[in-house]
């Protein structure tokens, strides 16, 4: 019985020990974890206090740990809408260059018989919203033409024809009188082209103007073939791409200025009698051939040598120069069902440019893009 006794005591005792031994590690080990606290600045703690008092429990722990995780999962949240809004807009890249349109050089080049029918409707239309940029070649006086645009109506005294000669003789000067520019680009357009200046800013802010840039839409589905004529009786046969004034095209500052040797002053006339090719094609020669550089195509150019009845109406706003004339022996306009009627508005320009520019004094109220 004793013995019995004897063993419960010692049980008893034991438990207890154990029991004291138990309590006395959990308080050495809350002191330290209070210890650590302080001595790392509480960074924890401190979240967990703001999430506190977000919550209206905030001195029960377990709430404040909701309210913890519930703050890192909106600020998550927060960090993901930037993501996902720069994801949608990396299918166009940011611009190379931030350009306006006063670091653009248009230069349209047009003869004296048709200023009355094909530039004065430039000059109600694009030509209107963009007069300090654009700069009007032509081959003859006209003092009704100064009185709108002053010193940017340029006189080239070339010769009024349609030959390679008059034409290279006019470009000669555009090039010239961009180098003096000291602007960034350079873009030549031909008087029945509509140029969409916004969309032109936009698609040259792409490529940085001190790298050699030739942007344009070539008319031929291959090289032309031409023969460069090296003095002495000695010939050899060349071939290059080259982009069609008539859908207008853009050179770069950078590109143009290594173009000199071959451009300025007489010596672009030089080299076009060296191919006794028309302008276009010479500009594509010094560029392609000569220098090296290829052709960037762009098909928001266009000429009346291609069917404009595929630029959809939808599309009209994307693109960079329309044009309009004859093709395969019929109008060729584009397909557009604007403000004016085809009577009013055979090459389609008024109603273009009222679908660009509905607040065109103008144009009818109705309109809108």
């Amino acid at each position: 019985m004793l013995k019995n006794n004897g063993k419960k005591t010692a049980i008893s005792v034991a438990s207890t020990a154990c029991l004291c031994l138990l309590l006395l590690l959990v308080a050495v080990q809350h002191h330290r974890v209070q210890v650590d606290d302080s001595e790392t600045g509480g960074e924890e703690r401190s979240l967990l206090q703001d999430a506190a008092r977000e919550d209206a429990g905030g001195a029960q722990v377990k709430k404040g740990f909701s309210a913890y995780f519930t703050k890192l999962t909106r600020g998550r949240r927060e960090a993901e809408k930037p993501a996902r809004s720069s994801s949608a807009s990396a299918a166009e890249p940011p611009p190379a260059e931030d350009i306006s349109a006063d670091d653009i050089f248009i230069a349209v080049k047009t003869t004296k018989k048709f200023h009355q029918s094909r530039l004065n409707l430039l000059l109600d239309t694009w030509i209107s919203r963009n007069v300090q940029q654009t700069y009007i070649f032509t081959d003859g006086e006209d003092e009704e033409l100064k009185k709108k645009i002053g010193n940017h109506a340029i006189n080239t005294n070339c010769s009024a024809a349609h030959s390679r000669q008059a034409l290279s003789c006019k470009m000669a000067v555009e090039y010239d009188k961009f180098i003096e520019s000291g602007k960034k680009w350079f873009c030549h357009v031909d008087d029945d082209n509509y140029v969409n200046v916004r969309t032109l800013v936009k698609h040259l802010s792409q490529y940085p103007h001190t790298q050699d840039m030739y942007i344009g839409k070539p008319s031929l589905d291959r090289p032309i073939e031409a023969t460069e004529r090296l003095g002495d009786n000695k010939m050899k046969p060349v071939n290059f791409w080259f982009a069609t004034g008539g859908a207008g095209f853009c050179v770069s500052r950078g590109l143009a200025l290594k173009m000199s040797p071959w451009a300025s002053g007489g010596h672009f006339m030089n080299t076009a009698e060296k191919i006794r090719l028309p302008d276009d094609c010479t500009i594509g020669y010094i560029i392609e051939s000569v220098l090296g550089v290829p052709l960037t195509r762009s098909n928001l150019f266009h000429s009346h040598l291609e069917n404009l009845q595929q630029v959809s109406r939808s599309e009209i706003h994307k693109q960079i120069t329309l044009s309009y004339g004859m093709f395969e022996n019929k109008s060729n306009i584009i397909n557009l069902k604007g403000a004016f009627p085809v009577e009013e508005d055979p090459s389609r320009f008024k109603s273009v440019h009222c679908l660009l520019y509905p607040d065109t004094p103008w144009c009818p109220p109705q309109v809108a893009f």
